[in-house]
Order: structure tokens, then sequence, then C-alpha cells
């Protein structure tokens, strides 16, 4: 039982690490945010289709509701993706992603109406410290300013990521995580494809490796390990645990395009690590 804990946890922890790259890709990729999850989705899913019949994994939809409910599951997926990277763009990788991290509070006063899971005090309180951190990442907090906009979005994009968790957490008994996350991957592409007539796609070519490497790396593996380890822990633990990802993407963002983080963020920043140490804790008793 220890060993198998571990197991999952580190697996967890694995594929934050993956999702956290979208950080530093989703900033620099000179791309439109709307085209990049356009192209995040739809490459994903061609890997993701391949993954499945090479490993055999059963692709059919079981029940009729559950069109909807992929459908849905799918919305919420492209529009936290989309704002997202918005909000990378407007502020930056430590601020975008500290401020999509108010989605565990979310996820853990929402999952009670998702699920039978009654509200715990103790991951209220977590949210709470989560919460502060993003005070402190931006003190002079002013609508004017692109950094304030950042954070806005990345709540929202919070928000939506929080849904789309809870409503796909209801299908991981009846379908393999690789299933559930191509036929999102799926959706987002067709609700996306618009916007190939309106944006600027003309250095599309310079921007391929970059994006191969986002649907590869952060989509293909990473939120698939993210459905399968939905199975092990609920979603208020995952989205707890999973809040070291801002603290991963600084680390990246600062190997790789030399990103430093103010002593602000490095406060809020430590604040949310913390709550990811006692959920890992607390969610193996």
């Amino acid at each position: 039982m220890e060993n198998t804990h571990v197991k999952n946890l580190s697996l967890l922890i694995l594929a934050t690490l993956f999702i956290s790259t979208s950080g530093v890709l989703g900033k620099y990729i000179a791309l439109p945010a709307e085209v990049i999850i356009l192209c995040r989705a739809s490459f994903a899913a061609v890997l993701v289709y391949i993954f499945c019949k090479v490993q055999k994994i059963d692709l059919k939809i079981k029940f009729k509701k559950d069109y909807y409910s992929f459908a849905i599951n799918g919305f919420f997926l492209g529009a936290h993706w989309v704002t997202y990277f918005y909000a990378l763009k407007l502020s930056n990788v430590a601020l975008g992603m500290l401020s999509l991290y108010t989605f565990p509070v979310m996820a853990a006063l929402l999952e009670p109406f998702f699920s039978k899971q009654k509200l715990n005090k103790i991951h209220v309180l977590l949210g709470v410290f989560v919460l502060i951190g993003v005070y402190i990442l931006v003190p002079d907090f002013s609508i004017e300013n692109n950094e304030a906009k950042g954070v806005l979005l990345g709540i929202l994009s919070a928000l939506c990521y929080a849904l789309r968790n809870l409503t796909t957490k209801k299908h991981v008994t009846n379908y393999n995580g690789s299933t559930i996350m191509l036929y999102q991957l799926i959706i987002v592409t067709l609700l996306l494809i618009p916007v190939l007539f309106f944006s600027d796609i003309s250095n599309f070519e310079s921007q391929l490796p970059l994006l191969l490497l986002i649907a590869l790396l952060t989509t293909a593996i990473g939120h698939t390990m993210m459905i399968h380890s939905l199975k092990h822990f609920t979603v208020a633990t995952a989205s707890i645990i999973s809040s070291v990802q801002p603290v991963f993407g600084i680390i990246i963002a600062y190997i790789f395009v030399n990103e430093i983080p103010s002593m602000n963020t490095i406060i809020g920043g430590s604040l949310i690590l913390f709550t990811v140490i006692v959920e890992s804790v607390r969610s193996k008793k």
C-alpha cells in the first residue's frame, strides 16, 4: 500500500512537471494564443490516437449521454488553455502560472456539488494559503496594467480548469485516461478551427518544432497522466498537489529564458509550495 501510494504520487508529480513546460512554451511561441491551442490540441490528438491504437485501447463511447459530457469537458479544457496562454502573454511565466493555481481552491469548494465528497475544511484552509500567495504576486493591483490583466485571466483559466477536472472525474472509472483525453482534444480542435480564418499564421513553419513539443510533452503525455491520476486521488487532492506546477515553471523559465522571479513571486510561490507538501503528506493517510 505504501509503495503504491508513493508510485501514484510520483506519477502525479511527474505529470505536473511535464505540464509545467506550457508556461515557457505558451509565453514564447510567436503565434496568437488561440492558434497555439488549435495546433496543440490537433497535434496532440493525432499522437494520442496513435498511442491508443498501438496499445489497443478501447475508443468506443459507451453511453449516449457521454457524448454531451465529453463536449462540455472539451469546451472547459479549450477555454482554460486559451485564457491561460493570454495570461502568459500579458504578464510573465511566473505570474501567469501562479494565478492559475487558484484552481485548487475552486476545485475543493465545487467538488461537493459534483460528487458525494463532503467539503473538507483543510482544503479550504490550504486554498486560502494559495489565495494569499496570489495576492502577494501583484501588491499594486490595477486593471490598467497588463500584469493585473494577466492575473485576472489566469484566475478565469483556473475556474475553467477546475470545472474541466470535476466534469472529467466521473468518466475515469468507465474510460481509459487516453480515451478521455483524445475526445477532449478533438472537441478543442473543432471549436478552434474557425480562428484560422482571421489569425496571423505567417510564421507557422518557424514555430513548428515548439508546437510539436507542447503537443507531445505537455499535452499528450502530461495531461493524459494527470487524468490517470484522478483514479487514485480526489480532484481537490490532485489539484492541490499539482500546485507545485508554477514552481517547476518558474525554474524552467529561469533555466531556458533567464526570467528571474521577483521577491514577491518567490514568497507567493513558497506559500503555494507549502500547500503541496501538506496535501501530499495528508493524502497519504
